[in-house]
């Protein structure tokens, strides 16, 4: 286990900034998660620190070294990459036992890690077998154990379960969580999948265009989301989101327009965010219990798409806006059993408490909640 640090790193092709002043420090043991957008940079920052990509500026610590120009082998790290490349002709002994051929360990060395290795990934047994006989969770668990058998200081992993199917994809992300709990070691895990970076991560570090958006546990990126580029990123489905101004009495748009008591300093033109599920159909037995609603929102029931355990209603704000249907949409989490029907006018209300403001020029966030009256915080990014 290792203390991981990435100083100001900096990644440029040419005219191109892949990753840009990117500081991290990853306590030992912490399993945390780069997300964002295909292109984001994440890969790149992975594979600085596994030393596959010098870094243009800027240096990476494990531990209490400087590895920045160190070659791979030398680093303390062992990487998990989203192709398993397997060789096809060798054992599953072979292959996960490969690495410490290279390195001339004794025979009875390898035989103990690779025993160990396999016994953690509940593989044992399978040593003889080929590649080819395994399904595609188990060539998977062979290459972590590949990565396990070098006692790495860090575990790198570049979108690992990317190629497996949705069932597959749920089972392995469990089984990485236990796994991390076993080996308490450092993970860097790379994804594009918010679904994994929220359910497995100690911390998340959402990026895009290559630099850091928000740092934090998974919860806090959901419920204070650092910007709108968080905001609308992270939860699935994501955050409703209306531009519009501050006006005396709150916000207004031309779909929505909810009250609050604010200061005279809060940006004029401002972005009011709310997730699906903390909107609800007025009348429900949820709107009902809500200590402070917002003003009811009328609407038109566009599209319903039945997922479940929920029923998500995509809204149109108003019969006039139907042909600007993606100006004024508002989606609507609601429980299965909900009696609603395509073309229904409905009324909506917020959970005051839940709604988010932004501004929309800089994309900061001003508020999580509308209970207070709201003052603009001049330390936030």
């Amino acid at each position: 286990m290792a203390r991981l640090t990435l100083d100001h790193v900096t990644k440029r092709y040419g005219d191109v900034v892949a990753v840009d002043d990117l500081s991290l420090d990853i306590t030992d043991g912490e399993f945390i998660t780069l997300v964002g957008p295909s292109g984001c940079g994440k890969s790149t920052t992975i594979e600085i620190v596994a030393g596959l990509t010098d870094a243009t500026e800027g240096s990476v610590h494990i531990g209490d070294r400087n590895v920045t120009t160190l070659p791979p082998k030398d680093r303390g790290v062992a990487m998990v990459f989203q192709n398993i490349a397997l060789f096809p002709h060798m054992s599953v002994f072979k292959n996960v036992s490969f690495g410490l051929r290279l390195r001339d360990y004794e025979t009875a060395e390898i035989e103990r890690r690779v025993d160990r290795a396999m016994e953690i990934v509940q593989l044992g047994g399978m040593g003889d077998r080929k590649p080819e006989e395994l399904s595609g969770g188990q060539r998977q668990r062979v290459a972590i154990a590949r990565a396990i058998v070098r006692n790495p200081d860090v575990f790198l992993m570049d979108e690992p379960l990317a190629n497996l199917d949705a069932t597959l994809r749920t089972h392995m992300r469990t089984e990485l969580q236990r796994l991390h709990k076993q080996l308490d070691t450092t993970v860097m895990y790379v994804t594009h999948d918010q679904a994994e970076a929220m359910t497995m991560s100690d911390r998340i570090a959402v990026i895009n265009d290559g630099t850091i958006q928000q740092f934090a546990p998974p919860l806090t990126c959901y419920n204070e989301p650092r910007n709108l580029f968080v905001a609308g990123f992270i939860g699935s489905p994501g955050m409703n989101l209306f531009d519009g101004t501050a006006t005396a009495d709150g916000f207004n748009s031309a779909a929505v327009s909810v009250s609050f008591d604010h200061s005279s300093d809060i940006p004029h033109k401002i972005t009011l965010g709310v997730r699906p599920e903390d909107a609800y159909l007025a009348g429900s037995n949820r709107a009902e219990r809500l200590s402070a609603p917002s003003t009811a929102i009328n609407a038109v029931v566009d599209v319903i798409e039945p997922m479940g355990d929920e029923m998500l209603v995509y809204l149109l704000c108003s019969d006039e806006a139907a042909a600007d249907a993606e100006s004024v949409q508002l989606l609507v989490s609601v429980p299965p059993e909900t009696d609603v029907e395509v073309d229904e006018s409905v009324q909506v209300v917020f959970d005051r408490s839940r709604v988010h403001l932004f501004e929309t020029a800089s994309g900061a966030a001003i508020t999580h909640g509308l209970d207070t009256e709201i003052t603009p915080d001049t330390d936030r990014p």
